[in-house]
């Protein structure tokens, strides 16, 4: 049951939450037009990083649960295994990606980087190249991230999150966390 009320609840609080913030970026967008001080452009730049912050903890809380309910030491891993199992070769895909997105948040340059430089021109969000200062010269809200974090960003992590627990439940309905 845990595994289910998490999944509700991220896609809830995914939402709140980006809607929240919205409402405080249209208002600091409005403030700027007629003065530029720094703390404006602080609250843009909090706005990013709150998303940022959300996203890397959706990701962790999941990766518990599945640890938790599927009675492994690797959360990710066992869904993996499920996922091809359950021939969704899309969907494990999907999740790789925004694990590895994840772990570039968490970690900054390495493997993770590595794989998705490699297939940047293919991924639904996107990455900072090595050859890249900045995702948009001159937005006064861009913090110092590798992987751009945006609503849809957010959005798509809750979804994966959702869709990956539905396959994992349907696969494997007498595991601890329930239907």
């Amino acid at each position: 049951m845990l595994m289910h009320r998490f999944t509700e609840l991220v896609n809830r609080c995914a939402n709140f939450t980006l809607s929240s913030l919205n409402e405080v970026n249209d208002r600091t967008i409005d403030a700027l037009q007629t003065s530029g001080a720094t703390r404006l452009v602080k609250t843009l730049q909090m706005i990013e990083l709150q998303k940022a912050i959300m996203a890397v903890g959706m990701f962790s809380l999941f990766e518990a649960i599945l640890q938790d309910g599927l009675s492994c030491g690797d959360g990710f891993d066992e869904a993996d295994k499920i996922l091809d199992g359950e021939g969704q070769t899309a969907l494990k895909e999907e999740i790789a990606d925004y694990q590895k997105a994840i772990n570039v948040l968490k970690h900054g340059r390495g493997r993770s980087y590595d794989a998705l430089v490699a297939k940047s021109a293919n991924l639904p969000f996107k990455i900072k190249l090595p050859t890249e200062a900045l995702f948009s010269e001159g937005d006064v809200s861009e913090i110092s991230t590798l992987i751009e974090i945006n609503d849809k960003f957010v959005l798509e992590c809750a979804r994966i999150i959702r869709e990956v627990s539905e396959v994992v439940r349907r696969a494997r309905p007498g595991e601890s966390f329930g239907v």
